[in-house]
């Protein structure tokens, strides 16, 4: 995950300010010296470091921060408002058409994920209720067309595209066509270069003068750094952007190009690509990465996640499940599949407050999800609905059909006798109100069910 050295520099520069307790001028000079060093290695703008730390110095030596009784979290607190503020404070949304589809332009480098994330993109507004439709405006690239008619219909979602002819009329007879079929957004996937050309610009300026976007996002790949920011600023400068969409940032990248775009660009981050998967592709809220950054979770997002991934009558049927003690070797699959849905596993204790900062170094073995699956998939239905049924001589033909060992399946049984226990103690509790709601959430989460760490 993005930002996981600069999390961890940051959480030893406010663990060392917390242990002195009261706090002066030299303590807070001192930390913020830290707090410039870490945000360089992180591959921040020089710029932005200097104003950032500026801005948070000057408020950090106030007469009531110092003289607080608790100010080694007045400073985070400062801290954590100066980088929601550097991210854009609130999430910004598309520029919607009042009438008529909106039209989002995709632009970016050959390389950055422009036609998958032109996928997911669509594939978000779908949940949201719209009709969108892909447009592969791409006809340089061996293979675009089909790429995106691949990931369109993984999205779900129409792809318009008539071969290799103009990208100008390929982008106007998409929207004609949106219109004679009801389609409320459009997307167009447009050729990406290997690098910024005068060639490339003057095409997209064409696509625009031609269309008049509602919104033209700048893909940017995070896994280039400061490149990522100065791609944006040639791309701005040349086209006039609206918005970035940064791709990768579940990636072990320093991430300071995420905390750059906008002070450099003047141009927000409206989504961010955390996976390869359609699924893994997220709205972007500077509140929330700010505090995942500073160690403190994303509740919020491991909650839409978990609403994505079950449906409010599953979380009851299996919170029902649970207190009955009927919960059974297939709903253990089923929920399995719910999770893996959610991203990854590293990816969600990330998000979970006081946990995220403790478990950073433990190997998360995600193959354990194919073994698990593959065992109780080699299972019989009464094996599955009673496992206490499964005897050495069942053991072995379940371990040779999964390709597993006979401890494997040990463990699993193991495991599984445990978590009933443990969720149907979870289950029987606050059955009324907003408390009995969230266990009854956490129940159908069913977050026992992850693989061991290893």
């Amino acid at each position: 995950m993005a930002f996981e050295g600069l999390s961890e520099k940051l959480n030893k520069v406010f663990k060392k300010l917390k242990s002195h307790g009261k706090i002066n001028e030299s303590d807070i000079k001192e930390a913020m010296r830290e707090v410039r060093l870490a945000l360089l290695e992180a591959d921040v703008s020089y710029k932005v470091v200097k104003d950032f730390v500026a801005k948070v110095s000057e408020k950090a030596v106030g007469k009531e921060v110092l003289e607080s009784l608790t100010p080694a979290q007045q400073v985070i607190k400062i801290v954590k408002d100066e980088l929601c503020e550097l991210m854009g404070n609130s999430e910004a949304r598309i520029h919607m058409a009042s009438k008529g589809p909106t039209i989002i332009m995709m632009c970016g480098l050959q390389g950055s994920g422009k036609t998958t994330h032109a996928a997911k993109l669509a594939k978000y507004f779908k949940k949201e209720g719209h009709r969108p439709l892909l447009a592969a405006c791409d006809i340089y690239r061996p293979a675009a067309i089909n790429q995106l008619q691949v990931v369109g219909e993984k999205a779900g979602v129409q792809v318009f595209q008539m071969g290799q002819i103009s990208p100008i009329v390929i982008a106007k007879q998409a929207i004609a066509y949106a219109k004679d079929y009801g389609n409320d957004i459009v997307i167009l996937d447009t050729a990406g270069r290997l690098h910024i050309d005068e060639k490339l610009m003057d095409e997209l300026k064409n696509i625009e003068d031609a269309v008049q976007p509602n919104e033209i996002m700048l893909v940017v790949d995070a896994m280039t750094g400061q490149d990522a920011v100065n791609v944006a600023k040639a791309f701005d400068d040349a086209l006039g952007i609206n918005s970035v969409l940064m791709s990768k940032l579940d990636s072990d990248t320093r991430g300071g190009a995420a905390l750059s775009v906008l002070a450099v660009t003047g141009k927000p981050i409206k989504f961010v690509g955390m996976g390869e998967k359609l699924d893994e592709f997220e709205m972007f809220h500077p509140e929330r990465m700010a505090s995942r950054i500073l160690g403190m979770g994303d509740v919020m997002t491991l909650i839409e996640k978990a609403e994505d991934a079950f449906s409010e009558k599953e979380a009851a049927e299996m919170a029902k499940k649970l207190q009955e003690n009927k919960f059974d070797m297939s709903d253990l699959l089923e929920q399995l599949r719910q999770i893996q849905k959610m991203g990854s596993i590293k990816s969600l204790i990330s998000m979970i407050p006081g946990v995220g900062d403790k478990l950073k170094d433990v190997d998360v073995d995600e193959k354990q999800f194919v073994r698990i699956e593959a065992m109780i998939t080699s299972m019989t239905k009464a094996e599955r609905a009673k496992p206490s049924i499964i005897d050495p001589k069942r053991k072995r033909r379940i371990a040779a059909g999964s390709g597993t060992k006979v401890e494997d399946v040990n463990k699993l049984l193991k495991q599984f006798e445990q978590m009933q226990k443990m969720m149907k103690q979870l289950g029987g509790k606050g059955k009324g109100g907003k408390k009995g709601k969230m266990m009854r959430k956490l129940a159908g989460m069913n977050f026992d069910n992850m693989p061991p760490l290893k």
